[in-house]
């Protein structure tokens, strides 16, 4: 076999045949692709959209990138169809026509003028070798390669801006539909910009959201995140970070929306409920007013504590929470509700400690009379009920304890010397000073 020079040994008509095979599947493969490249959407999309930035800008070499994949694949397709032509001359090729495929099939004889690199950017590849070079020569291998470089990077970009379109408008677009349900109901129940601070978030959310999608449109390779070490065409995510943080916003400005919601379902009959207990509370202070005066009156040398008057504040206060339902302001009456309700049992709790307060001296007097008439069935059951000592010290505590005002500390000593003078005459050896006959202690067994 001969040698030629730069081609390297003249092929056999087999590794012709073998190697026009080969780089006629490649045509095939590389004219596919690019027409593909040429009707994705994404292309198409880039084609039409008003970009800016970052898109702009690689949108602008991308385009040069393809019109020079066009010129290369027309020069490659030309060598190829001049390679099949020579091989169709003659069924059995002279060494000439091998020499010529050989040269054409391996050396660097396929030309693209520089014309074909017009309007290419300085991020698009070219084919200038130097300045002031009118054209460059390319190997078929090496025009496959540099095919390939372009079409993955013409491809990257496409793909990347298709599925950021593709991602995020759409849901900005659900997201922003969402938005306005929950404006309008936001609407509905008081919650508006300037007087609530949900009604602020929602304004917040809108601009947001409008200026995102807005961005998203005109520069989506902006919210493109690149996959780490992978060099495959369109390998990454859309970045969805804006969009992810204004999402959990709308959903807190929900719930808070939903919790005025329910407010506004339950506010009738949280506001019964706060009147009969205020009302229970205003009757037990009352109670608790006219049992000191009793107690004022009848019981003598003790402290009775003072009566405040009817929670007036706790009831202005009832009155805005029912003004605040007539006007439908939900987001005002929500918070007095819940501070209301806690006021109001604590109020009513209040009212009922002061009249226990008020009252206890009155319970002393009754339980200082029940244990007098006590004892007095115990010593007649024993048929001491006539005895004059205990008849004495019976009517001198009875007169204490039924008389106005009683003093209950003289009463309580005279009920106590008439327990020891019971339990003496009924061998009692020890009386405990507040005990029952009934308790076994003050007195024997009847």
């Amino acid at each position: 076999m001969g040698v030629t020079d730069p081609a390297g040994p003249v092929m056999d008509r087999d590794e012709v045949d073998r190697a026009l095979a080969r780089l006629g599947a490649e045509h095939e493969a590389i004219e596919t692709s690019l027409l593909a490249l040429q009707d994705h959407a994404g292309r198409r999309l880039l084609e039409g959209a008003e970009l800016t930035g970052v898109t702009k800008e690689r949108w602008a070499a991308t385009e040069a990138s393809i019109t020079l994949l066009w010129a290369y694949f027309d020069a490659y397709a030309g060598a190829l169809r001049t390679a099949r032509e020579i091989r169709a001359r003659r069924r059995w090729s002279s060494r000439e026509d091998l020499v010529e495929l050989t040269e054409l099939l391996r050396g660097e004889c396929v030309t693209v003028a520089d014309a074909a690199t017009a309007g290419a950017t300085a991020n698009a590849p070219t084919l200038h070798a130097g300045p002031g070079r009118l054209s460059h020569s390319f190997s078929l291998a090496s025009l496959v390669d540099r095919m390939n470089e372009l079409y993955a990077s013409g491809l990257d970009m496409v793909v990347a801006a298709d599925a950021v379109w593709s991602a995020l408008p759409a849901r900005i677009d659900l997201l922003a539909a969402e938005l306005q349900r929950t404006r309008r109901l936001a609407h509905s129940v008081g919650v508006r910009p300037g007087e609530h601070p949900a009604g602020d978030d929602l304004e917040r959310i809108t601009r947001t959201l409008t200026r995102l999608r807005e961005e998203v449109v005109s520069d989506p390779l902006a919210f493109w995140v690149p996959a780490q070490g992978s060099s495959a065409p369109g390998g990454g995510r859309p970045d969805t970070t804006v969009y992810d943080r204004e999402a959990r916003a709308l959903e807190e400005v929900r719930r808070e929306i939903d919790a005025v919601l329910t407010v506004r379902q339950d506010a009738e009959q949280r506001l019964i409920k706060l009147r009969d207990v205020l009302s229970r509370a205003d009757r037990t202070l009352a109670e608790a007013r006219t049992a000191r005066g009793e107690v004022l009156a009848k019981i003598a040398a003790t402290e009775v504590p003072v009566v405040s008057g009817p929670p007036t504040a706790l009831h202005e206060q009832l009155a805005a929470a029912a003004e605040y339902r007539r006007q439908a302001q939900w987001h005002r009456l929500s918070p007095l509700l819940d501070s209301l309700e806690e006021k109001a049992e604590d109020e009513l709790l209040r009212a009922r400690e002061s009249l226990a307060a008020v009252t206890a001296p009155l319970a002393v007097r009754a339980e200082l009379r029940g244990r007098l008439d006590a004892y007095k069935a115990k010593v007649a059951r024993h048929g001491l009920a006539e005895d004059p000592l205990l008849v004495e010290r019976y009517d001198a505590a009875r007169r204490m304890l039924w008389s106005a005002p009683c003093d209950l500390r003289v009463a309580e000593q005279a009920v106590l010397r008439y327990q020891q003078a019971a339990g003496e005459l009924l061998g009692t050896a020890r009386v405990p000073g507040r005990s029952t006959p009934e308790d076994g202690d003050g007195g024997g067994k009847s």
